[in-house]
């Protein structure tokens, strides 16, 4: 068995800590929906050599738990006019609440992940837009909200994910 630490950031600041037991199937069935979220029960038991009832009992408890959160689509958002992907540092007063820095940033359209950091910068922030001109607009956007003192942008010229 191996634990899995989980921490867990509400956009409106709501932290816990979640634990949950799994074992080598559960990493199996995981790492089969992560390749392909509509993968089916009867498939996935044919390959851990389960029953279908037992495969969507794993999966269930696995989504009970919290360690399956939902099942998505990766979508091209070069072919829906969003080519450019760049990330924000920003920079906060001192007294600034990490719950008030993911507020500031969930606000924003265009911020597809924020990440609470330690040392300087305060928060990394993952934007995508249309073009020059609209990133722009975005990193103004994240400069008047909050406390920000200071900005850094680095833009993508390339990405890779991993299972994508």
């Amino acid at each position: 068995m191996m634990l899995v630490d989980a921490f867990y950031c509400h956009p409106l600041g709501v932290m816990e800590v979640l634990m949950t037991e799994i074992d080598d199937v559960d990493r199996q069935l995981l790492r089969m929906l992560h390749e392909d979220g509509r993968r089916t029960f009867s498939d996935m038991a044919i390959d851990v050599g389960l029953s279908v009832a037992a495969v969507k009992r794993r999966v269930d408890r696995l989504r009970e738990s919290g360690v399956i959160t939902g099942f998505t689509v990766q979508v091209d958002h070069t072919k829906l006019g969003w080519g450019i992907e760049a990330f924000v540092e920003l920079s906060y007063t001192g007294t600034t609440p990490v719950g008030e820095i993911v507020r500031t940033a969930y606000k924003v359209p265009e911020v597809q992940a924020v990440f609470t950091i330690a040392g300087d910068p305060d928060a990394l922030v993952h934007v995508r837009v249309r073009d020059i001109e609209h990133l722009q607009q975005v990193i103004d956007s994240l400069r008047r909200a909050g406390q920000v003192t200071g900005t850094k942008t680095l833009m993508a010229l390339g990405s890779w994910t991993r299972g994508a």
